[in-house]
C-alpha cells in the first residue's frame, strides 16, 4: 500500500472460500454475532452444537467466483478481518460477512473491507450494493452510514435482519 494510505499495514485480497484463514473468519464471524444475539434475547452463549452445525451448513459457497468473492483482510500479514460480495442479478451485489477480529479493530479496516467489496462488485458488473444487519449491531450500521449507505426497504426475509441498507456504485469512484 502507498505510504501515505490512510490505512497502512494493511493489505486486502481475494481468498478461496474453503482456505482454513476462511473458516476460521467464519467461524469467528458466525460466533461473535451468534453470541451477541442470544446474549441479549436469551441471556446465554451460542450452543456449541449449534456453532458447528451452522458454521458447516453455510461454508459460504456464495461467495466464490464467479458470482462472488471474499476477501481478506491482512494487517502486517496477518488475516485481521474479511468481507464477502455476491451478484443477486446482473445489477445488484449484495455485502455479506464484514469482520474484522476485535483487537484489530478500530484500525480502519472495516472500512478498506467494504470499499474493497464494493470495488469487486463493481468487477462482477453490479451497480448497486445492498447489506442487511441487525439492531444490535450498531457498530456495523454506524460503518455503513458513514460509507453512505443509506436505510432502504427490506430486499430480502432473512429471519435475522432488521435493517436493509443500499449504495449506488455508478459514479463512485473505484478505490486505488
Amino acid at each position: 500500500m502507498h505510504p501515505t494510505d490512510p490505512t497502512p499495514g494493511w493489505t486486502v485480497a481475494p481468498e478461496p472460500v474453503g482456505s482454513p484463514v476462511a473458516a476460521a473468519l467464519w467461524r469467528a464471524y458466525y460466533t461473535e454475532v451468534s453470541d451477541r444475539w442470544y446474549l441479549l434475547h436469551e441471556g446465554r452463549r451460542t450452543d456449541p452444537a449449534e456453532l458447528e452445525r451452522e458454521t458447516a451448513a453455510d461454508p459460504g459457497d456464495h461467495l466464490a467466483p464467479p458470482t462472488g468473492r471474499l476477501l481478506v483482510a491482512r494487517y502486517g500479514g496477518t488475516p485481521a478481518g474479511m468481507a464477502g460480495v455476491r451478484l443477486l442479478d446482473a445489477s445488484t451485489a449484495e455485502l455479506k460477512r464484514v469482520f474484522v477480529y476485535e483487537d484489530m479493530r478500530g484500525r480502519g479496516g472495516a472500512a478498506l473491507l467494504v470499499t474493497a467489496a464494493e470495488d469487486a462488485a463493481r468487477a462482477l458488473g453490479a451497480t448497486r450494493m445492498v447489506l442487511d444487519t441487525r439492531g444490535d449491531l450498531v457498530e456495523a450500521r454506524a460503518l455503513y452510514a458513514r460509507l453512505g449507505y443509506r436505510e432502504t426497504a427490506p430486499h430480502n426475509d432473512e429471519p435475522y435482519a432488521e435493517h436493509w441498507f443500499g449504495k449506488d456504485l455508478v459514479g463512485v469512484s473505484p478505490s486505488v
